[in-house]
């Protein structure tokens, strides 16, 4: 399941969101759910960076630092939804891209995903986990975070399956 902004935009809509989840859950099926930032939160931090000088002309536009600041939005939507799942009697984990680890390649502010292990969600789900994922992250090879691009800007196409 796939939950955007606007359906996550407050804590009743992602009490909502929980409930549709839960709904899911009772008809038996494993689920994995996909979060964004809460509305306007990452137009929020993205400001935030330009405040600290990040769009000044002769300026790095995007590195490291703007994508660890850019992807805490959706950190927090996954511990709510996490949460409030738990809190309503479901077994749920909140993931990061670097937890998962969604693999990308290390263009800031515009990685691609190169891979995505299925191991460790497949056996938390395996053990009756929702596997809450923040979305518009991954990580590089080398351990640092990555944002995946905004709108259809820069898409991010999965990786081909294997032959």
């Amino acid at each position: 399941m796939k939950f955007g902004g606007t359906s996550v935009a407050d804590l009743e809509r992602i009490r909502r969101v929980a409930r549709l989840v839960a709904a899911e859950l009772a008809t038996g099926k494993q689920v994995a759910v996909v979060v964004s930032a809460m509305s306007g939160k990452t137009n929020e931090l993205v400001a935030w960076t330009d405040g600290c000088g990040r769009a000044a002309p002769g300026l790095v536009e995007s590195d490291d630092a703007y994508d660890l600041v850019v992807a805490s939005g959706e950190q927090v939507t996954a511990g709510l939804l996490a949460m409030t799942l738990r809190n309503m009697g479901h077994k749920a984990q909140a993931w990061l891209g670097w937890q998962v680890p969604i693999l990308t390649d290390d263009a800031h502010g515009r990685a691609r995903i190169e891979d995505i292990p299925p191991e460790k969600l497949s056996a938390a789900m395996d053990a009756g986990e929702v596997a809450v994922i923040a979305g518009f992250q991954g990580v590089t090879a080398g351990g640092r975070i990555t944002t995946l691009g905004r709108g259809d800007r820069t898409p991010a196409p999965w990786p081909s399956p294997p032959p």
